[in-house]
Parts: structure tokens; sequence; C-alpha cells
């Protein structure tokens, strides 16, 4: 490993950054504390410019090199928890039931953090570098908020990059995958209001569960009849909520559930046939069928240029022989794509000893990535804004 030596001399205090974040995990647009704590340490460690409140709790730093370049490049990441009750007997697990750092979003925060000591303090560089804190990655729109307040109006970038943790990848190594690397996301709800009866006499009803069962495996004939085989689309019902007492049949019933795909016209053709589908069962069973449908994250898409110089700039700090350039597509969802469709840029991935996978109760991070990440981060800056030789 190649770890700046500001870097490496800060390894304690990344961790026992993380491990305080990892304590006290926020959920979506509710990163006070954190979002404080990130203010505060890029003051301290002498970032030019320091600008919070983005996007509700996003914060952005900005470090000027040295030289007269007009050339800026962003560096992402994100900060938010998950609404699960964490199980790791950590000594700094948790401090609020029901919050975890089950995704790792408290390293990503740490890795940025020690990324912009590194580069405030020795800026090595031709132009600026724009550090982007991001809340609410975790289906709430946080990349979204943040643009709409105006993300890249105010703090201008030509490139922009992230990262996400790897457990169950070997340790060290780094991986991306040019073009479209991660599935873009929608949610879906859908109510069927029928008549409710007495579960005795039930040919008085328009039962709606037994609608809904029946809905459910209509749906799944979107991927397999109306997709093509070799284009990617998932599509799963995750909820199904009916009734609340043995003897009366439910008049209402309620379907969630979440459509993965890696092109616009596969999401159109699932979300018509959804609509559809709803439309035919309301007329069969003479009920009502309520469908809505939202996009929650596009696909991200990375740029095949920039996916080359960020793994450029990683083989600097792994080295080459831990490099890989043609993983798989993730049927997994980021928002980070809706900066890559302002800005281009590219998202790769970093392995750790964690055994357990991301959004699991039990997830551990192994802390020896976080100088690592850290690193590549500071790195992409110093390359892609490499003074000019001479």
């Amino acid at each position: 490993m190649n770890i700046m030596p500001i870097i490496a001399d800060s390894t304690d205090e990344l961790v026992e950054i993380f491990k305080d974040l990892h304590a006290h995990p926020e959920l979506g647009l509710e990163e006070v504390r954190t979002s404080a704590i990130v203010a505060q340490k890029l003051r301290d460690y002498g970032v030019d410019e320091v600008h919070t409140g983005i996007g509700k709790t996003g914060v952005v730093g900005i470090i000027h090199g040295t030289g007269q370049g007009t050339r800026r490049i962003g560096v992402r990441a994100d900060m938010d928890a998950l609404p699960i009750d964490e199980q790791t007997n950590l000594p700094y697990a948790s401090k609020h039931a029901g919050k975890m750092h089950a995704c790792g979003h408290d390293s990503h925060t740490t890795m940025l953090l020690g990324a912009a000591k590194h580069l405030a303090a020795t800026r090595n560089f031709d132009g600026t570098a724009v550090m982007i804190f991001q809340p609410a990655e975790e289906g709430l729109g946080g990349a979204r908020g943040m643009l709409a307040d105006g993300l890249f109006q105010r703090f201008p970038c030509d490139e922009v990059y992230g990262m996400h943790n790897s457990p169950n990848t070997a340790p060290g190594s780094v991986g991306i995958c040019k073009g479209a690397a991660m599935a873009g996301a929608a949610f879906f709800d859908i109510t069927i209001t029928g008549r409710g009866s007495h579960a005795a006499m039930p040919q008085q009803s328009r039962d709606a569960l037994v609608i809904a069962a029946s809905l459910v495996g209509q749906l799944q004939t979107i991927v397999s009849r109306n997709v093509a085989p070799l284009d990617t689309c998932v599509l799963s019902v995750t909820k199904l909520n009916a009734g609340t007492a043995y003897n009366v049949v439910p008049e209402t019933a309620h379907i969630g559930g979440t459509i993965r795909y890696f092109k616009d016209e596969v999401y159109a053709t699932a979300e018509t046939r959804m609509k559809e589908i709803c439309a035919g069962v309301a007329l069969s069973y003479g009920v009502e069928v309520d469908c809505q449908l939202r996009n929650v994250f596009d696909v991200l898409v990375n740029d095949d240029a920039l996916s080359d110089a960020y793994m450029q700039a990683a083989a600097d700090v792994v080295g080459a022989e831990n490099i890989e350039t043609g993983i798989q597509p993730a049927t997994g969802s980021e928002d980070f794509a809706d900066m890559l469709k302002v800005v281009p840029g590219a998202y790769c991935r970093i392995g750790h000893t964690g055994t357990l996978p991301l959004h699991n109760p039990g997830f551990v991070l192994g802390t020896e990535v976080l100088p690592v990440g850290a690193a590549i981060m500071a790195r992409i800056v110093e390359r892609r804004l490499a003074p000019a030789a001479g």
C-alpha cells in the first residue's frame, strides 16, 4: 500500500471518527450531528471554505491547490444510516435503537475527511477540490436535494467521483464497472379497494386480499413475458398488507415493491404493463385499483475514460495487481447516479475484511479500509489536477 504520510499518520484519528459516527447513526435528512462534525473537522483541517445546509444537511468543503488552474474535481461521500437495529455487539455499536450504519456510510464520510485533511495540508494540485458530503442516500433523494439546492451551480465541478465499501471482497482491492454500473430503481404502491364482509359470508364481499394475491402472481409475468431475456429487470413485491381480524374479509389491500433496471426503455415497459395489469384486475373483479410508481434512483453510468483515470489513481495506492476494471453491474442502486447525470465521473467499490453483506444487522466494516479509501479519494484529485510540467 502506498498511503500518503499525512493520511497514514492520521489512521488512529480516522478510526476514532469512524467509531464515533458509527455509534451515533442518523437517518436521511436527520444528519445534524454528523454534518456538524464534518464541518468542524474541515475547518480544523484548514479547508478554505465550508458550506453547510445544502440539501438540508449536506456539507461542501472547498480546497484550492497551488497555481491558477480553473479545473475543479468533486469527490462525494454519503452520510446517512439505515432504520435497522444493530446486532454486532461492537463496543462502538449504535447507541440509538432502530438506527444503524449498516451500509458503511460512516466509513465513506471518514474517508473523505481523511482525503480533505491531506489535500488541505499539501495542496499539491492545480485547481480546486470540491468535497461533497451528501445526506439521505438511502432512498430519500439526498443527491437530488443537493442538486435542487444548486450544488453544481454554486460549486461547479468538471468531474465527480464516488466510492463504496465492499464486504466479502478482497481487502485492498478496487473494482469498477464501465458504463451502466448500478441499476435504476422505482418504488410502487398498489391499493385495492373492494368490499368487506363477514368472513362467514364471503359471497357478500369483493375480497381485496384474494385479489391482491392474484395480482402479485400476475405482476411476475412482466419480467418473464414482457421484457426481453437479454435485458435485466427485477420486479420484487416486498409488501402485502390486508386485514386486521380473523372473521372479517378485508375491504382494502396494499401491495408495495420495487423495479430495478439498466435501460430506461425497460422501465417504461414495466411501468406500462403494471398499470395495464392493474386496470385489468380492477375491471375483471369490479374493484378499484390505484397504482402509483415513483422513480427513486436513476441508472448509475460511469464514464469510460474517467473510470480508467480513477483506477489509475487507485493503482497508485493499492497497486495495479489489486485493480479490476471489469466487475459486473449491480442491481442495487445508488443516488450518486443523479450527480453523474449532471457531471461526468465514476464510482468504484473498495474491498475490506467485512464478511456480512451490506444492510445486514450484523454488518461490521473492516477499518483497515479507511486510510486506503481516503488515499484514493485524495489521489484522484491530485492526478486530475496535476500541475503542468515545467
